[in-house]
Parts: structure tokens; sequence; C-alpha cells
């Protein structure tokens, strides 16, 4: 469930009596805003932000002293107009330290305003603790949207979004890695964990938009989760070095706004360990933008 979009003050306008008026203009929902983007670039690709320690272009970052932030900023000059999104997994950051989080930081804030920003956290947390990771994500970092772990059920979820409708949480429902239905279920039998998360919190009172991980490792599954979550926006891992299927990704991706948000990382972003490693991210991306719009007919 949904809650009514709010609004916020956008400008001021001048009155002639001496008072300044407020114009006050409807919030840009994250739907909005990702669809807007998908629009632009036509575009259902996400690039996922994972930088390697043993993947990183030594001849390329040699020259300096922190490579993170000057490969990824590459990465983004060179794919900004083929993505509909970027999704940095706080993970790949942590393993470097303070100098880590510093350069995710920088890279947030580097990625173009008009582009969505998914923080790959799988977070999952109550009450205080998990308001605080949504203070910290939202509304000082400024990402877009975050991964939630369910388990706890929807007090890991209302902290985040109960109270902000330009949000969005996406929620995992189906992982991508192998194991996944050791505790996740038969989804397409519409039993176990992965259903029992797609039908339960959709009845969770959110002002932002609850989407959910659904893995491109499992296509079968997806046409279930779609007939489960019907409004739902997808964020779809596994394509590329996993092994994803695309073309179930796309069939049953889309919601009735935008398209999925299908998500790439090693593929793209380690196509080349060489000094052209910029040039062969957007390359790899290139191919599969278009690979994802020849499945959709475009």
């Amino acid at each position: 469930m949904t809650v009514a979009k709010t609004a916020v003050v956008a400008n001021a306008r001048f009155c002639p009596f001496g008072v300044t008026v407020a114009t006050i203009q409807p919030m840009t929902t994250y739907l909005e805003k990702l669809q807007a983007i998908q629009q632009q670039n036509n575009s259902w690709l996400c690039i996922g932000l994972d930088p390697l320690p043993d993947k990183l272009p030594v001849e390329a970052v040699s020259r300096w002293d922190e490579p993170l932030l000057p490969f990824n900023r590459a990465i983004i000059d060179a794919t900004a107009d083929l993505v509909c999104a970027y999704k940095p997994n706080l993970g790949f950051y942590l393993q470097w330290g303070a100098a880590g989080v510093i350069a995710l930081e920088r890279t947030i804030a580097y990625i173009p305003k008009h582009i969505p920003i998914i923080l790959d956290c799988k977070t999952g947390d109550i009450g205080h603790t998990q308001g605080a990771w949504g203070k910290g994500l939202f509304d000082e970092w400024q990402v877009d949207a975050v991964t939630v772990n369910p388990f706890v059920g929807a007090e890991a979820v209302l902290p985040m979004i109960g109270q902000r409708p330009d949000k969005a949480v996406y929620l995992l429902a189906r992982t991508s890695n192998p194991s996944a239905s050791d505790f996740q279920g038969d989804l397409p039998a519409g039993t176990g964990l992965s259903a029992n998360v797609l039908r339960q919190s959709q009845q969770w009172p959110v002002a932002g938009h609850l989407g959910y991980v659904m893995g491109a490792t499992w296509p079968e599954e997806l046409a279930m989760a779609r007939t489960l979550a019907p409004k739902a926006n997808f964020l779809i891992p596994g394509i590329g070095a996993q092994g994803g299927d695309l073309a179930a990704a796309v069939a049953y991706g889309a919601d009735a706004v935008a398209g999925p948000v299908i998500n790439s990382s090693r593929s793209i972003i380690f196509a080349s360990q060489g000094v052209d490693f910029a040039d062969a991210a957007r390359a790899a991306a290139a191919w599969l933008r278009d690979e994802i719009n020849r499945h959709r007919g475009r």
C-alpha cells in the first residue's frame, strides 16, 4: 500500500504586497525519476560500481594514490548516457577501510543528479537503528534507493520509506545465489519465504516505493513474482558474469510505470584491465543496453 504523495517548496515568487509566496510543486517520486531517465537514455541497464582490488586496471590507476574514486569517475563519465541507474555495493568499499567509505561518498556525489543511485547494503535492522540507516543513506548521502533484508518484517522498511515519498527500498525477495532456495522456498508454487515476502509486504503503509530484488538466475520465478507484485519495480541482478536470463528479465520485469532495473557489474566495469578500461566499459554497457532493447523489441 502506498501513501499519497506529499509536496515540497520548489521555489518562491515575489508578491506585490511585499510578501514572498512559496510555490508548492509536487515532489518527484522514485518511479517518476526512474521512468524519466529510462526514457531519456532508452535504457533499463544499471551498472554496479563494485571495485575489486585484484581487478582494477593497474596500468591505468597506478598514478593515483587512492584509485577508487578516479576509477569510478571514469566509468561514470563513459556510461552516463547508457544507464538508468548506478548501484554501488557498500561491501566493496568497506574492504578499503575509511578510504573506501570516503570514495563511496564522493562517488555518490559525482553521479549526475538525474540518474538514480541504488545503494546495495542489504540493511535490515529495526527501530532507531534502521532509522539511523535511513538518515545516513537518504538524508545525508542522498541516495535514491537502498536494498533491505526483510527478515525482521515491516520494521526494516517503515523507518526508511514510511515518510519519504521520493525514496525507494528494494526488498530481497529472490536472490541470485545458488543456495537461495535453502531458505527462500518454492516461489513458482507460491510457497515459502519469497512468496510470503512478496504478498505481505505490499500491505505495509509506505510513502515511498517498495520494490523487490529478483535474481535473473531464477527466470521461472520472475513470472510468479510479477503476478504477486504487479505494481512493484524489480531490481534484477545476475545478468552478465552470473549468467542470468535476460529474456525473462525483460519479459516479466516491467511494472505499470517503469521498466526493471537490470544490473550488471563485473562484465562491464572490468571489461578491460588496461588503459582503455573506460572505453571498454562503455562498449560493454552499450552492447548490453542494446541487447536488452532487442528483447524489448526496440
